[in-house]
């Protein structure tokens, strides 16, 4: 693995603060992967992805019905009651605002590097010279528990803003709001969001025809499953038009669960030839199918391309946990999915290898995934 970037790191939050008028060239996309503008009758407009509520889909035929036509069609939908604490959501949110908004130079202790990703960071792949996106990061590896580095995580307490708490809460969440620390909300959040993850797995399973527990065993078992977490800042653009906050692509992990932006929308899905726009539901989070259960459900369940819009007005933060198979085992379709006349259409690999190729070429579309289709 590279162990250093081929260029000098450029923070993209400190570009905007700096009042630019023009994006610079190394961010500047093709013309044919810049954001597409719809007019108003277009129905790519009027398209929005599903949003179920877990305690309709749990373990009920007709909601996993629902999950099943979400995952064929979409690749993505939004979940309510899923139960994450919502307060607990805006606190994360709003601590990891707070770190964006230090000085460049307190981000730049967290600075990662290509071997990990671990820590602060504006760029994904190691091509020398490829245009970036903008936007700026934080990686965290999450689990197993044994690869944490406590170290990497900020420690920065999040402030109070005593506008925004309700008075209705105020009584219950105030000394949560004062003494937690930013190391401490994170485990809080990813420990409520891994649960979830469990469920959503299971939710899954069942809804393909499997057993409950038949994708989690093939994810490697519950105490051996990875997950990382990643913040993410899309500052200001002066010409939002010309680039994008995230480049087009899958994911490369089994779900992804996203705490979007309540305020500035940004994600956008790919629905044949139209991006839609996500528009975030109050208190809903964001999962995504990725590759590997595209790959273990043999192509029945998609995981989609998306990417990230950016605006000249607002700046946005989002929070991604990215729920994978174990890493050192092969995954490949579920034997159980296959028949006579649906065979095998993708060849077994392991997660670290696979991750491995978007990390050292950062995001390409459905490149990655279709390049392990068995007719290759």
């Amino acid at each position: 693995m590279v162990a250093s970037w081929p260029e000098p790191i450029v923070s993209v939050q400190a570009l905007s603060q700096a009042g630019i008028s023009t994006v610079p060239s190394r961010y500047v996309k093709p013309a044919h992967q810049r954001p597409v503008v719809y007019n108003s009758d277009q129905s790519g407009l009027d398209m929005e992805v599903p949003v179920l509520d877990m305690s309709d889909i749990w373990r009920k035929p007709e909601g996993l019905r629902r999950v099943r036509n979400a995952c064929e069609e979409w690749g993505f939908f939004q979940v309510v009651n899923h139960g994450v604490d919502h307060m607990l959501m805006e606190s994360v949110r709003g601590a990891w605002r707070e770190f964006f908004d230090l000085p460049v130079e307190v981000k730049r202790k967290y600075a990662n590097s290509p071997d990990t990703y671990e820590g602060y960071g504006s760029r994904i792949g190691v091509v020398k010279d490829a245009k970036l996106d903008w936007s700026d990061y934080f990686f965290l590896n999450y689990l197993p528990s044994s690869i944490r580095n406590p170290s990497k995580w900020p420690s920065q307490p999040p402030k109070i803003s005593w506008s925004t708490i309700n008075q209705y809460t105020y009584y219950i969440n105030i000394k949560n709001i004062l003494f937690h620390r930013c190391r401490e909300l994170i485990e809080e959040y990813g420990e409520e969001v891994r649960k979830l993850c469990e469920r959503l797995v299971e939710t899954l399973s069942e809804s393909l025809g499997l057993e409950p527990n038949h994708l989690m065993k093939a994810f490697g078992g519950e105490d051996k499953v990875g997950a990382n977490l990643r913040a993410n800042f899309y500052p200001k653009c002066p010409q939002p038009h010309l680039t994008l906050g995230l480049s087009s692509h899958s994911d490369p992990g089994g779900i992804t669960i996203v705490l979007p932006d309540e305020k500035v929308a940004g994600l956008q899905v790919r629905r044949g030839d139209c991006w839609v726009t996500i528009k975030s539901v109050p208190n809903a989070l964001i999962v995504n199918i990725g590759d590997q259960v595209q790959i273990l459900s043999n192509g029945i369940y998609k995981s989609v391309e998306h990417q990230v819009v950016v605006n000249s007005g607002m700046d946005r933060v989002s929070l991604a946990l990215f729920y994978n198979p174990r890493s050192d085992i092969p995954i490949g379709p579920v034997k159980e999915l296959l028949t006579e006349d649906q065979p095998a259409l993708y060849k077994p690999i392991r997660f670290d290898e696979y991750r491995l190729l978007i990390r050292q070429k950062g995001p390409s579309g459905k490149n990655q995934v279709d390049s392990l289709l068995a007719s290759t």
